[in-house]
């Protein structure tokens, strides 16, 4: 594997400087959370966790491996973590939501960990989605976000009626009122 050196950028604790960038990995990262490796299932959980600690995202969206000695890109086919698990505490304004990933970190929405909905504006399909890291999210399993918007309810936002849900003191839209008419 042929090897450049390159200027890392200061991730996740690690400090800048000159590293081997080894180009591709051929890794890969499902849409469903399953991590390969030349197509091949990484069924052991403590490596793909182990991988996952030196995950970072490019200022571009790219998804590198990145260690003090070197760095190779992965693809990630739509966000690198799944979120498998939704908890709720408290009601309302008070509510904490907190959600475990399929590597078993768990994070509570809130300002630093906040939820978004995108959606496919050619099949209007949500996809919902929670900062895990920073540059880093899990998308929603679909049952996650049933369960999610359950919880959620109607506020005024900016003059405007939007249904989403509270956490550690901070409101999530989840969906505009007047589209879903």
């Amino acid at each position: 594997m042929e090897t450049t050196r390159t200027e890392a950028p200061a991730a996740g604790g690690l400090a800048p400087g000159i590293i081997d960038s080894c180009g591709d990995f051929s890794i890969r990262i499902a849409r469903d959370g399953t991590w390969y490796y030349h197509g091949s299932p990484i069924r052991r959980l403590p490596l793909v966790k182990l991988f996952a600690s030196v995950l970072r995202r490019e200022a571009d969206g790219e998804y590198w491996l990145v260690t003090p000695a070197e760095r190779g890109r992965i693809e990630v086919e739509d966000a690198p973590f799944v979120a498998v698990e939704l908890e709720a505490e408290g009601q309302g304004r008070d509510q904490n939501l907190t959600f475990r990933t399929n590597l078993d970190d768990r994070v509570v929405a809130g300002e630093s960990h906040p939820l978004r909905v995108a959606t496919d504006p050619a099949t209007g399909e949500p996809s919902p989605y929670i900062l895990v890291k920073p540059g880093l999210e899990a998308l929603l399993l679909r049952s996650v976000f049933y369960h999610l918007i359950e919880r959620g309810h109607e506020a005024t936002i900016d003059g405007e009626p939007q249904f989403g849900v509270w956490s550690n003191g901070k409101f999530f839209p989840l969906g505009n009122l007047t589209d879903a008419t």
